[in-house]
């Protein structure tokens, strides 16, 4: 059934996620703090991987240029923001007490990004859309649902709220997926994989309090990513 691979996805990150909160109230401080400054180093790793995927380094530059402008021209963060905020005093009244107490933005953000930009997302949700083979997706959501418990642990229920991510983005890349496949080259996948790293590098310097940035402002270079390397490729 065309769909399987992201209710798959969406189910292990739920599970991963709750198991997350749970263990996060139970952290000392001091070990939330340890767990901050791992999860950072590997996030960044993460990042780096992602970020190095590109084959025109002009193209992620003016990606995230043309992302980081339009999203602050349009006050990107603050609405990312308001809704966390109106989710989190709607549906996560209990939870606010835990671990990641104010970062329920930050922690929808940096979930969404980790889960929904990459290779195995638009890969794997073409194949699942095509073809019915979810095995891609299966593997990435066993990784997404250790990453989804590692995460939620230490930056609260906002990383249960990427599960609306995860359900829009890949399964409307299945839904599509006779389309996209005609449409998305691997270059545009590896542009958006590096623009979406680069933004993962971004998050991993705020969870290792070296500086804040405004992450979701970058957002839109995801969409200009593909789009310039689709120009380029015209060129």
């Amino acid at each position: 059934m065309a769909g399987a691979g992201t209710l798959l996805n969406v189910a292990t990150v739920l599970t991963g996620g709750s198991a997350g909160l749970w263990l996060g109230a139970r952290f000392a401080p001091r070990l939330r703090q340890a767990a901050f400054c791992g999860i950072g180093i590997v996030t960044a790793v993460m990042g780096m991987q992602m970020a190095l995927q590109t084959h025109n380094i002009l193209i992620l530059l003016t990606s995230l240029l043309a992302g980081g402008l339009l999203g602050s021209g349009i006050r990107l963060q603050e609405r990312v923001d308001a809704f966390g905020q109106w989710v989190e005093r709607i549906f996560f009244r209990k939870v606010r007490a835990t671990a990641g107490q104010g970062r329920f933005a930050e922690g929808f953000v940096a979930a969404s990004l980790l889960f929904c930009v990459g290779p195995m997302t638009v890969l794997g949700a073409l194949q699942d859309g095509l073809q019915g083979d979810i095995h891609l997706l299966a593997v990435k959501s066993a990784l997404d649902g250790i990453s989804a418990l590692v995460f939620a642990s230490s930056m609260g229920a906002g990383v249960l709220l990427s599960t609306l991510s995860v359900l829009v983005i890949q399964g409307s890349i299945t839904a599509l997926a006779g389309l996209l496949h005609t449409v998305i080259s691997n270059a545009m996948i590896s542009e958006l994989s590096a623009a979406g790293g680069a933004m993962v590098i971004m998050i991993s310097l705020s969870l290792l309090e070296i500086k804040a940035l405004r992450v979701a402002d970058f957002l839109p270079a995801l969409l200009f990513a593909p789009l310039f390397a689709w120009v380029a490729a015209l060129l």
